[in-house]
């Protein structure tokens, strides 16, 4: 398995997101790519907005066992997850900059050789001015 020039796979995403008293859930089909730059592993893939705008993701899986997830273009998120462990990040929009943390309440990782293969699974809570917004969980497998 190398993936230092990158290996395209397929991707299902999916996205649970616990506010209001109301559960959403987002289901995604995706194509992108694993590419391992040293001791870490960068997942690509685009999402799909509902105007048909297409947003780079990318999770950049750390030796330390950390996760970000990073969402570029006109609005750029930069969340990172630590098991058990809040993390301060800010949000790029249009009109200005917002601020928010995570606590990482469940985090997994892993990697299979044959097929390449793996599974990330994170469980956060999001927080804005030191209120909780929601519970969020978030499940990528991806196969070459």
């Amino acid at each position: 398995m190398d993936l230092k020039k990158g290996l395209p796979v397929s991707i299902q995403l999916k996205t649970e997101v616990f506010q209001n008293e109301e559960l959403q859930e987002f289901l995604f089909d995706l194509q992108g790519q694993v590419v391992k730059i040293g001791d870490t592993l960068y997942i690509r893939y685009k999402e799909m907005q509902e105007d048909e705008t297409e947003i780079p993701v990318t999770m950049k899986i750390s030796p330390d066992g950390s996760i970000q997830l990073i969402r570029s273009g006109e609005m750029r998120l930069r969340l990172k997850f630590v098991y058990r462990e809040k993390a301060e990040t800010s949000y790029q929009t249009p009109y200005g900059v917002m601020f928010f943390s995570t606590y990482t309440r469940d985090l997994h990782f892993s990697l299979t050789d044959r097929p390449t293969a793996g599974k990330v699974s994170v469980e956060y809570d999001l927080f804005t001015a030191g209120e909780k917004i929601g519970n969020y969980k978030l499940s990528l497998d991806f196969t070459a």
